[in-house]
């Protein structure tokens, strides 16, 4: 647990990877190598094309079934998208939104970042605000404003009462599939500064029970160091999650 008794929250981003036969095979290796996962909640992100038959393997283990976007309408003309009533009835517990991939390649807005977080919650799905600052707004000495901004207009007028309705994951632009990590005091400074916002938002004892992920090429080897920060309460994993072992060394230092 951390300072706050927040659980450790590791969640893995397959991104467009992997085809049914290939995402069976990899989450039940993983499930083999998690056993017990203790006192850390973790959840798998698969394509789309692939929740159902990971929502089958996971349905009878503690592992979270988790989705990488969702729409923020709920039925309609939107060839191609996906809705919040689809996720909740196939299972999902947790939604990327505001992924930075999104952001830069799709043209996503803080604006349509906030009315997919509302679509989720209407469904009582977790949204998983993804924030991050590039490389040209981090030399520029931006990087608080950047995510304070994405921070409070990606949740909007979202009423946060207890602390689990949003999962927060900080992941600088720059560090993300980059084999580039930050360093511990740059993620420190910016996980504290959301804390500090969610406190002005939500209050201090709603900031505190809120999880706040880091994100960003997250390896077996630097996890141990990023986990240990007061204000990282684990982390989302990309390109490792693709692999059980590295996966489970990471969960493993989520742990402690």
């Amino acid at each position: 647990m951390s300072p706050g008794g927040r659980r450790p929250l590791v969640i893995g981003n397959w991104k467009m990877n992997l085809t049914e036969l290939w995402a069976a095979a990899l989450v039940e290796d993983l499930l083999r190598r998690l056993g017990d996962t203790g006192s850390v909640e973790i959840a798998v992100a698969p394509a789309f094309p692939c929740l159902h038959v990971v929502a089958e393997r996971v349905r009878a283990s503690s592992v979270r079934l988790g989705a990488q976007d969702v729409h923020w309408e709920e039925s309609g003309p939107w060839t191609g998208e996906v809705s919040s009533r689809m996720l909740s009835e196939m299972g999902v517990w947790f939604v990327l939104v505001g992924h930075s991939e999104r952001r830069t390649h799709f043209g996503e807005t803080d604006e349509r970042v906030q009315r997919k977080v509302e679509a989720l919650r209407r469904h009582s799905l977790v949204p998983v605000l993804c924030l991050g600052e590039t490389e040209h707004q981090r030399d520029e000495g931006r990087t608080l404003a950047v995510v304070e901004r994405q921070l409070r207009l990606g949740l909007g007028a979202l009423a946060v009462e207890t602390g689990a309705e949003v999962v927060i994951a900080y992941e600088p632009v720059w560090a993300i599939g980059t084999g580039r990590t930050a360093a511990p005091e740059q993620v420190g400074e910016v996980h504290r500064m959301i804390r500090e916002q969610l406190g002005s938002m939500f209050g201090p004892g709603v900031s505190g029970r809120v999880r706040i992920l880091y994100g960003g090429s997250i390896t077996p080897e630097n996890a141990s160091g990023l986990f240990a920060l007061d204000e990282v309460d684990g982390g989302l994993v990309g390109g490792a999650s693709l692999d059980a072992a590295k996966f489970t060394a990471i969960v493993g230092a989520a742990r402690g």
